[in-house]
């Protein structure tokens, strides 16, 4: 099957997921969670990623509908899947059958887009949804721990996909929420084309897409903003919310360590509140001034997403200094922060709290 009858075949299927009650699709389309036939000859040591009963077979991978769901992705409800006939991969996500149909119509709204990764299937379980979306080659979050940090160039070249990404997505009403570096994974194994992976956490505007006020509060608690966590049962500005969790990442691509960290979630919160950070001396002035243009404790003086690819940082070449990896290393380190850059939870989320 060509790719293009694949997408025009998901967006049938998409439709008719949208379009049709809730009630007849759990009906018409309920998955069966059963382990794959013993003769495909899978190694014992796969341990099974649903909710399917214990059994002797529990070491085996797990049967969603015609897929084979594989290990867990670490952190999240993600799982790596495979069409027992086609062998093609698959990102599988599972979201709760408890308001399914609204993510699913976040992928109706925004369309095709090469930064986001776009839905291939459905199937509905028991008590979940099962999400289909294409394989990858790994994520930002796995990468920039084994790089430690990257150079400009690089990071430049990758943001400005992440940027995209989102622009695209707030243009069309889709407050994405939740956004780290793992939600955005390499669609090429030479890991220079990015895409957004899964809408689950996102929030659809309604009317002008003017109003982007939200009210819960939820993240990983490294990437959120400090006005959700200062305004008490208040609003505040998704899209803005979206940006500060960009600069976090940016900061975290460049420099290998978030802008705010604490091995306590109370600590965290305050350093976040007072929203002060410090940039090393080998950054660059243009990519110092991108990250404070997202980092800014007041969302409205945080640039939208549009405006930021239009920084100079993202649209001249950059020179890179002389010995920017011996400086950051030897000169700009302290003893704490060396530690602290050798502490992959801080480098790296591996929990998440509802706020």
């Amino acid at each position: 099957m060509s790719e293009g009858t694949a997408t025009a075949r998901s967006q049938l299927c998409l439709k008719r997921l949208l379009d049709e009650p809730q009630d007849n699709i759990l009906k018409c389309k309920r998955a069966r969670l059963a382990p794959p036939p013993p003769a495909l000859g899978l190694s014992p040591c796969l341990r099974p990623t649903s909710p399917a009963p214990k059994s002797s077979q529990s070491q085996t991978p797990s049967r969603v509908g015609p897929y084979l769901l594989f290990e867990r992705c670490e952190g999240e409800e993600t799982y790596r899947a495979v069409h027992p006939q086609t062998q093609q991969q698959y990102t599988c996500q599972v979201l709760p059958l408890r308001g399914y149909q609204e993510h699913l119509a976040a992928y109706a709204r925004i369309g095709h887009h090469d930064n986001i990764c776009g839905l291939l299937d459905v199937v509905i379980g028991q008590d979940k949804v099962y999400v289909f979306l294409p394989g990858h080659h790994g994520d930002m979050h796995a990468y920039v721990r084994s790089r430690k940090h990257l150079g400009e160039e690089e990071a430049g070249l990758l943001f400005a996909q992440m940027l995209n990404a989102v622009m695209h997505c707030h243009h069309h009403g889709v407050v994405l929420r939740d956004l780290k570096l793992r939600r955005f994974v390499f669609t090429d194994r030479y890991r220079t084309h990015l895409a957004l992976l899964g809408l689950d956490d996102c929030v659809l505007l309604h009317g002008s897409h003017d109003d982007d006020s939200l009210t819960d509060r939820h993240g990983c608690p490294a990437y959120v903003g400090p006005e959700l966590l200062t305004n008490g049962n208040g609003s505040y500005s998704g899209r803005a919310a979206d940006i500060w969790s960009l600069g976090v990442s940016l900061y975290t691509m460049l420099i290998g360590r978030y802008p705010f960290q604490d091995t306590q979630p109370a600590a965290l919160f305050a350093k976040i509140r007072r929203g002060t950070f410090s940039l090393p001396d080998w950054l660059s002035a243009r990519a110092k001034c991108l990250i404070a243009c997202m980092l800014r404790k007041s969302p409205a003086e945080r640039l939208e997403a549009s405006e930021l690819l239009m920084h100079p940082w993202l649209t001249n070449p950059y020179t890179p200094h002389h010995n920017v990896h011996k400086t950051h290393h030897n000169s700009h380190t302290t003893p704490q922060n060396k530690q602290e850059d050798d502490d992959d939870d801080q480098v790296v989320p591996t929990w998440t709290q509802k706020h």
